[in-house]
């Protein structure tokens, strides 16, 4: 092509068509004004990127599908239960984009992608009254959850938001990204997160210069939604053996950016992902090479320690990050053993073939005293967690004789672990369906026919003590630490942590 244009440029001007002379450079000059014109726009569009697109949807909304009683409800859902772990969008905001959705093809598809995550990943039955008409017409929350995401999807096809990126098209893609992990289509969830943080850089979200103007509030909520990107990027990388595109290159959210005082187990969530960077994925997904035992350890120790022994936040938060630090921590010891450096001599515990046993005893500690509720709100993404964290325990259990295994409670062992991770994950919504027959057959497939036929009855609860008046904190007594634990014992042994209520910052607009 460019040799194209040399050649037609190298004729003579009498062969030229169109205007000529000064005539021809006054069209030129206007073109070259109208493109910085449209470059200018573009970029004042990404600045001012809550504004939403003033075009009208092309068509009206299924009958029934999307009613003010759903939106209602999976509003109210969310500010009250997964704010303090997704805080994004505050009232106000939401608020504004539902009185848009008439108007703007953009607010339609955030508002309908954020009801479909709504109901198939926390599950809104629990909180949403039946007096919601749209579920009489679906079998079931996921199905409901499905059409709204067919409807968002279909709705966005109208709407260029590529070459107008904006904030709320980020958060559009990374709710379409919930639903479709929810459903498990690995490959279209895999699409809409990468595309989610492509949109993000695109609008400059990983340069802090771009959180310098604007409205506090909203460069406040763009700032968390960069992190929690951040976050789920690396858990998916994790769990799906995926590249990174996120780096830690702005500030941290303030907690004075947010009085509700919900931005604390937000914070600590950041700083448990924080230490999974190109250098581990690329170990992770066997790119690089370059690890050490001494770099291992550290990592290791740097997650038994990364969270206070008392947690200040709400209960879903807690269930939020006690299962993340200790997936995490079994995260860590798969790449250690996979790079040869375990040893059954090693003064460090956290670098023994063992160690899965210590990391389940602490998940059982911590998962005992919450309530099936405050799991259930983060969907298949715990389950799966609390999945891989049992089936690095059967493996263990597999290659390590139970009789060398130092008991860490006075009457239960790991395999009353099992146990209790094979009645959580049969409890908990989707469980049952997704993960129990893989870990059942993992089971079957992995350890000794007498060793597996011991695997019959969850272990009895632990005792917890709780604050009957609604609202008050939650005290949850964990059980004494084992005397022969390493000098750094484990979060989940500590003193108990609080949860007190989550208080709204943002008053109703409504």
């Amino acid at each position: 092509m460019v040799n194209n244009h040399v050649e037609i440029a190298a004729k003579p001007v009498s062969d030229k068509k169109g205007p000529k002379g000064s005539r021809a450079k006054v069209i030129s000059e206007l073109r070259l004004r109208e493109g910085q014109k449209k470059a200018e726009h573009r970029r004042q569009d990404s600045s001012n990127s809550y504004a939403s697109p003033t075009s009208s949807p092309t068509s009206p909304t299924l009958p029934g599908l999307l009613t003010q009683e759903l939106i209602d409800g999976c509003i109210d859902f969310y500010l009250a239960h997964m704010y303090p772990t997704m805080p994004i969008m505050h009232n106000d905001q939401v608020w504004r984009l539902v009185a848009e959705m008439d108007i703007s093809v953009e607010a339609f598809c955030l508002i309908a992608s954020f009801c479909a995550f709504m109901l198939i990943q926390p599950g809104v039955e629990s909180k949403a009254p039946q007096t919601i008409k749209s579920l009489a017409t679906f079998p079931s929350m996921t199905s409901l959850g499905q059409a709204l995401l067919d409807e968002a999807l279909r709705r966005r096809r109208n709407h260029d938001y590529i070459e107008n990126p904006s904030v709320n098209a980020v958060i559009t893609s990374y709710f379409l990204f919930g639903c479709c992990f929810g459903l498990d289509k690995q490959n279209t969830a895999w699409f809409h997160l990468r595309e989610a943080t492509t949109l993000a850089q695109m609008i400059g979200m990983q340069d802090e210069k771009t959180y310098a103007s604007g409205s506090l509030i909203e460069t406040a909520s763009m700032r968390r939604l960069f992190w929690l990107l951040f976050i789920t990027e690396r858990a998916y990388a994790l769990q799906k053996h995926r590249p990174l595109t996120l780096h830690a290159t702005i500030n941290l959210p303030s907690i004075a950016e947010d009085p509700s005082n919900s931005l604390t187990g937000f914070l600590h969530l950041v700083n448990l992902y924080r230490p999974f960077d190109d250098t581990f994925i690329g170990l992770w997904n066997k790119s690089r090479t370059d690890c050490s035992t001494l770099w291992l350890a550290h990592l290791q120790k740097q997650l038994t320690q990364a969270l206070p022994p008392v947690l200040e936040g709400t209960e879903t938060q807690a269930a939020d990050l006690r299962t993340s630090q200790h997936w995490l921590r079994t995260m860590v010891w798969q790449l250690s053993i996979t790079n040869g450096y375990l040893s059954s001599s090693s003064p460090d515990s956290s670098m023994t073939f063992g160690y899965p046993i210590e990391i389940a005893k602490d998940l059982v500690a911590v998962t005992t005293q919450l309530s099936r509720q405050s799991m259930e709100i983060h969907g298949v993404g715990l389950i799966e967690k609390i999945f891989d964290v049992a089936c690095t325990l059967i493996d263990v259990l597999s290659c390590v004789p139970l009789e060398t295994q130092s008991p860490h409670f006075a009457s239960i062992g790991p395999l009353d672990y099992l146990n209790h991770f094979i009645h959580l994950i049969s409890t908990l919504r989707d469980g049952a369906s997704r993960f129990l027959p893989l870990l059942v057959a993992r089971i079957a497939d992995t350890l000794p026919p007498h060793m597996a036929a011991s695997i019959t009855q969850p272990i009895a609860p632990i005792k917890v003590e709780r604050h009957s008046p609604e609202g008050t904190p939650f005290h949850f007594a964990l059980p004494p630490q084992d005397s022969s634990t390493s000098e750094n014992p484990s979060s989940a042994a500590s003193s108990p942590y609080s949860t007190p209520p989550f208080l709204h910052f943002y008053p109703p607009s409504r």
